[in-house]
């Protein structure tokens, strides 16, 4: 190990107490996608990048210009603003290595499902830190952060930049990462640190929301013969999707370490407005998974074949309407064959003594845009996507710590090399 490297790693294990204190302050932030939190946070990253030796570009995003940009990945919250924030340290040239890291969560739902009832109290047992946004994906946003403290702590003068960027919105479509790269934020490799439970993750499906509208014949309850309910004939619907799901998995992409990569789920379900009335109209929004390199386009092409070809006479007369709002997933990978999969991994054997497994990851992220836009790019990041979304949410802070190490010694090789 070169010597400007165990100076790096020795300035993340100084930190690593303070590092821990900033992920417990960022977690207490309730930054649900298209809150005023969120673009507090936002602006709160932009002063510790400062902080951190960086050059900022904190900037007010043109949402009606960037709706009105072809590839615009959708949007599922309502939203009146965005931030976005890029820091870059000295050095020669465009950025030799990105980290990349949203501010957004998700909702927290039932308040009554979390221990202690608060989901962003940042709550610490052990070694595990608790709350809405731990592992997806603060702590990731977290340890790039790290990184850039280590190299200023640390003196490194970067020969090629190193970049920070902190994107709203991934989670309902990628807005924010659209805006950065739209911005003209580029470099030659990028890491999004989604947690990886320890794997690099080098391929990323993609994941459409889909409204499905059908439509019944209202009548009163009472002589509920005499109408058509919009439910019993979503369940036909229901179950061609489940067959549909059955056909798009089949042979899956060998990455893949879980037996269903591309899975079909209604997420919400809204019929009838009255009780003692036959419902005459469901919707139904869900998410369907976009497989490897294909097109958008074909995704959706097969789920509405599979809608049109549910088995109900009434359906025949009566065909259901499909929209396609929300976030728009295309998959992305890695170009096959670049250094950036087997850098990352060395670095990761270095810290742990184990290279690391090379997988996909079964849901769509910002990965897609960075690889569509030219940019090589891969996930690496703290904690276990399965605690994601759910109200037992949370980071292992020792698993944060050596994350944060490997991350540090990729950059200090791609912007220091020998």
């Amino acid at each position: 190990m070169r010597e400007i490297e165990a100076r790096v790693l020795a300035a993340v294990d100084e930190s690593r107490a303070e590092t821990v204190r900033l992920l417990a302050e960022t977690v207490r932030v309730p930054s649900v996608t298209g809150t005023d939190a969120e673009s507090d946070l936002q602006h709160r990253f932009a002063r510790l990048l400062e902080e951190a030796g960086m050059d900022v570009d904190v900037w007010a995003l043109d949402l009606d210009a960037l709706r009105n940009t072809p590839g615009f990945p959708g949007t599922e919250a309502p939203r009146t603003e965005g931030y976005g924030v890029v820091g870059t340290t000295a050095g020669e040239g465009e950025p030799a290595l990105i980290l990349q890291g949203h501010v957004d969560v998700v909702p927290t739902g039932d308040l009554a499902k979390w221990e202690g009832s608060d989901p962003f109290a940042a709550r610490i047992t052990g070694t595990t830190l608790h709350g809405r946004g731990a592992c997806d994906m603060k702590a990731g946003l977290v340890a790039n952060l790290a990184v850039a403290r280590a190299f200023r702590a640390a003196g490194v003068r970067p020969v090629r930049p190193l970049a920070v960027h902190c994107v709203i919105s991934e989670e309902d479509g990628g807005l924010g990462a659209f805006a950065t790269l739209a911005r003209g934020h580029r470099g030659e490799a990028a890491v999004v640190t989604e947690p990886t439970s320890g794997k690099i993750i080098t391929a990323a499906a993609g994941a459409l929301t889909f409204r499905i509208e059908v439509p019944g014949r209202a009548a009163h309850g009472a002589t509920r013969t005499e109408g058509v309910s919009a439910i019993e004939v979503f369940y036909p619907i229901f179950q061609a999707l489940r067959r549909l799901e059955e056909r798009r998995n089949r042979d899956p992409d060998p990455l893949f370490d879980i037996a269903l990569p591309y899975p079909i789920e209604i997420g919400t379900v809204r019929a009838g407005d009255w009780a003692s009335t036959v419902p005459d109209l469901l919707a139904a929004e869900g998410r369907l998974g976009v497989r490897l390199d294909e097109d958008p386009a074909d995704a959706r092409a097969a789920l509405e074949e599979a809608v049109a070809e549910a088995d109900h006479p009434w359906l025949k007369e009566n065909p259901p309407k499909i929209t396609w709002p929300g976030g728009q997933f295309a998959s992305g990978r890695l170009v096959p064959g670049h250094p950036l999969r087997d850098e990352m991994a060395a670095a990761v054997a270095d810290v742990t003594g184990t290279r690391p497994r090379e997988t996909a990851a079964p849901y769509g992220s910002d990965l897609r845009l960075y690889a569509a836009d030219g940019i090589p790019t891969l996930h690496y990041g703290p904690g276990d996507v399965r605690f994601a979304h759910a109200p037992r949410e949370q980071v292992d802070l020792d698993e944060l710590h050596q994350v944060t190490r490997a991350l540090a010694l990729l950059a200090v090789r791609r912007c220091c090399p020998a």
